[in-house]
């Protein structure tokens, strides 16, 4: 079903994400109601109706439903049960299946696996026990992460020696439940930016190279680096697998490492993505509008490049605080998230640079 501008969509959260969707959104003449807990947020600035609401609130749930015409989530760390109550009143993109494999690691590995893809040999952890048999099953070095809720680096503790392992059973054992992963060798990390719309039409933009920086990302540039670009048609082929089976609608985005032996999955993200934020000046459509043209029944836009090279740096932090002299940059497009407290690992903003790198 096609929407015809003018018309609403419902997004669940209110971050930067759910601020460039409800930009994108209006450019095609579309209309962005955002729900979220909080009284206010990045997407405020821009969306046309803030609704407060507890993402557990399904009767609250139901009424913003009711009062948009598609549905859709700019991030994963929300219990899908109670957004079952949306489906109910308005069409929501993508499944909830994919939000429901997007938030859980063990879910999410074996979902890959029934797509043929290859990930980090890996083990789930319930208890002390569970941990010192997988870390002698799977071997040091090792990273032991809570299942649910973790990103950029969060929910996260490594086990580079065997003395290690007392240290992050502590730091994580009341998180609930874990997953052990043997660490990857790897040159290279890469993520794969995915559109498909309703009528299984699937686009690819060029695979951007990450850089990640204590768990955050730091930097994503196109054209990836000769050793990413030989993966990159079997990292697309488990794409198209992956999106296939969801019948996935809307922007998804996949996280790889480059080994020697192939690509090798790390996980996915239902939604638009850090990584793709370069689209906005750096291809001729980008995620955030591809997305919204999909959930809405449009055609998706082309995804060629509109530079030679293009590279996007996160500003986190206190990075922000040097706004004008990015702006000063005739080159450098400048983008804040309108965040008012510059805290520490915080993403306030980002830039891009085109074709002078």
């Amino acid at each position: 079903m096609t929407l015809p501008p003018g018309s609403t969509i419902g997004i669940i959260g209110g971050g930067q994400l759910g601020r460039m969707m409800s930009m994108a959104a209006a450019q095609l003449g579309y209309r962005c109601f955002i729900y979220a807990p909080e009284s206010t947020g990045p997407a405020a600035d821009v969306c046309a109706k803030w609704v407060q609401g507890d993402y557990a609130d399904e009767k609250a749930l139901a009424a913003f439903a009711a009062s948009v015409d598609v549905v859709t989530f700019e991030f994963e760390n929300v219990d899908p049960a109670p957004l079952r109550r949306i489906a109910e009143n308005a069409p929501v993109h993508p499944p909830l299946e994919a939000l429901e494999i997007g938030q859980d690691r063990i879910r999410e590995k074996r979902f890959a696996a029934e797509c043929n893809g290859r990930t980090a040999d890996w083990a789930e952890v319930n208890s002390r026990t569970d941990l010192d048999q997988a870390l002698n099953d799977i071997g040091l070095p090792a990273i032991l992460k809570t299942t649910r809720f973790g990103y950029d680096g969060k929910g996260q503790a490594r086990i580079m020696k065997a003395p290690d392992a007392d240290a992050a059973w502590a730091a994580l054992a009341e998180a609930g439940p874990l997953i052990l992963e043997k660490m990857v060798r790897f040159t290279h990390e890469f993520s794969l930016l995915v559109a498909r719309d309703q009528k299984g039409n699937i686009a690819f933009w060029d695979t951007p190279e990450n850089v990640h920086k204590d768990g955050i990302l730091a930097t994503s540039r196109v054209p990836a680096d000769a050793k990413v670009l030989e993966q990159v048609p079997a990292a697309r082929a488990f794409a198209r697998r992956m999106a296939e089976r969801l019948d996935y609608v809307g922007v998804f985005t996949i996280e790889f490492f480059a080994s020697d032996d192939g690509p090798v999955f790390n996980e996915m993200a239902p939604r638009v993505h850090n990584s793709g934020h370069w689209t906005i000046e750096g291809a001729l459509t980008s995620q955030f509008e591809n997305h919204i043209r999909a959930v809405v029944g449009l055609p998706l836009g082309s995804t060629r490049l509109s530079a030679p090279v293009v590279e996007m740096r996160n500003l986190i932090g206190a990075d922000a605080d040097k706004w004008l002299e990015w702006a000063s940059d005739p080159l450098t497009h400048l983008h804040l998230y309108g965040k008012h407290e510059a805290r520490p690992g915080r993403k306030m903003g980002h830039i891009t640079r085109l074709g002078h790198i």
